[in-house]
């Protein structure tokens, strides 16, 4: 039987939070911040490979999993601000570890960036950052999001959770019949007509109407203080985005004043999922350090 956490409920800015926590409360504590179109049971085979006792706590970001869904465009400002409140319930006197996957990384690293005072360590999950397509330009990208708004997002559904966990390992096949079974029934919700979907609602899917900017990112990072553990996947999101252009990739890399580089051999953009222990040991000898 898994320990998959006990479960809490916030208000944090008007929309209902559920945040996962695992282990004792008296052990140090790190949370962990999930990716986009994913929630907190995303990391569940990462905690059971730790070796040290740790409480952890893990949001459902806004629109996703068991916390609060719009069923309208989100601003994504909004996640340092609903960060900064959930710092201030769970560690109002001590500067928290932040560990993000993808998404949460984006997050938690900007918000190291910008609340310096609040961060005392940072992980970063296979992110360094997006490279948008180079024929998207301003104008495209608004009539793009425009468009969207209008046709409303939908997600796919699934007769059940067998379905979901074969296509779960079909887009990864790393993952084992065992962990796609969990995950198919720990990140997914019924719907009225009986099937199944994803927990995220489909307003993600939608791009915002405004460009990314990669030298946004690199200015904050260059901020950062703090110990930073960049674990990188040699089959993951880095890799693709930046494989084939090292100068990139070293200087997105060179931002990051205190920084160490693991890579998570044999794994894909989801490193909780495929190498758990590899990422546990990193992370944890990164906290000890």
């Amino acid at each position: 039987m898994r320990d998959t956490g006990t479960s809490e409920y916030l208000d944090i800015r008007g929309l209902r939070h559920h945040v996962r926590h695992w282990g004792p409360r008296d052990a140090p504590t790190f949370f962990l911040l999930h990716g986009w179109m994913d929630s907190s049971p995303t990391f569940q085979f990462l905690v059971e490979a730790l070796e040290q006792p740790w409480h952890i706590i893990a949001p459902d970001w806004r629109g996703y999993g068991a916390s609060e869904w719009l069923d309208r465009p989100y601003w994504f400002p909004d996640y340092y601000a609903d960060l900064d409140v959930l710092l201030d319930h769970f560690s109002p006197d001590r500067p928290a570890t932040l560990v993000g996957h993808s998404m949460g990384a984006n997050i938690a690293a900007t918000y190291a960036a910008v609340r310096p005072q609040r961060v005392a360590r940072l992980a970063m999950l296979d992110f360094l950052g997006l490279r948008p397509p180079p024929e998207v330009d301003a104008p495209m990208q608004l009539v793009q999001w425009m468009d969207a708004v209008v046709a409303r997002p939908r997600v796919r559904p699934y007769a059940d959770a067998a379905a979901l966990a074969r296509r779960l390992r079909a887009v990864n096949p790393r993952l084992s019949e065992d962990q796609a079974d969990f995950l198919s029934r720990a990140v997914s919700r019924p719907r009225p007509d009986g099937q199944i979907e994803m927990a995220c609602d489909p307003w993600h899917r939608v791009h915002g109407p405004s460009l990314y900017h990669i030298e946004d990112s690199l200015a904050a990072w260059r901020k950062i203080q703090v110990p930073v553990l960049l674990l990188i996947a040699d089959r993951g999101f880095v890799d693709e985005r930046m494989g084939d252009d090292p100068t990139e990739l070293e200087r997105r890399i060179g931002c990051f004043r205190n920084r160490q580089v693991v890579t998570v051999a044999d794994s894909g953009h989801n490193v909780q999922h495929d190498q758990p222990v590899q990422v546990a040991r990193a992370l944890e000898a990164f906290l000890a350090a």
